[in-house]
């Protein structure tokens, strides 16, 4: 681990390759799993705020369950989270053929909305959590991903250089710049 500011940041981040490979994995981490994306307060706030627009983007399952349950919900380990479809995928998921997509991110890039989509999905593989006094940056493995770990390694694609338009979303470029001189020093040992 290295600290960073008030970050405590996982040497997998430097270490471990990443890049999603959609063709592969079908778009398996919006589908898998027993909980919705991790939100923030100040997202559930943008996730009530941009719905409206965001809904026509949707598929009529996602819609009925976001009516139901609300933009984001409190899931089981008192979190907030998307809700999902009768708890399988998130609420958000459009597809295209067989691959799961962000509808929030379908919003966006037609220009619907102003914000791409929950942080933690944009950072994925990587978990933020927060602490009283510093923030864990850590790399979250799963099993769906490997073959983004394997096209990771294939072109050489360090976890934070795949995830660095996000991570300067949460932290900031000067942040991120020292994580560059960070990861460069730990790489060169």
């Amino acid at each position: 681990m290295f600290e960073l500011g008030k970050t405590v940041v996982s040497e997998a981040l430097f270490e471990s390759h990443f890049v999603c490979d959609l063709q592969a994995c079908k778009g398996a981490c919006c589908v898998d799993g027993n909980a919705g994306a991790p939100v923030s307060e100040e997202e559930r706030g943008i996730l009530e705020r941009i719905y409206t627009k965001v809904r026509p983007f949707l598929r009529k399952e996602g819609r009925e369950a976001i009516e139901a349950q609300g933009p984001y919900v409190k899931g089981e380990d008192g979190d907030w989270e998307t809700p999902l479809i009768d708890g399988n995928e998130c609420a958000y998921v459009v597809f295209s053929g067989d691959k799961a997509l962000c509808g929030i991110e379908a919003a966006y890039r037609e220009g619907a909305v102003d914000w791409k989509k929950p942080l933690s999905c944009h950072l994925y593989p990587v978990r933020i959590r927060e602490y009283t006094a510093l923030t864990a940056v850590n790399y979250h493995q799963w099993h769906i991903c490997d073959p983004a770990c394997s096209l990771g390694e294939e072109l050489k694609v360090p976890i934070y250089k795949f995830v660095r338009e996000a991570l300067i979303r949460k932290f900031g470029q000067a942040w991120y710049d020292e994580l560059e001189l960070v990861a460069a020093r730990h790489l060169n040992q």
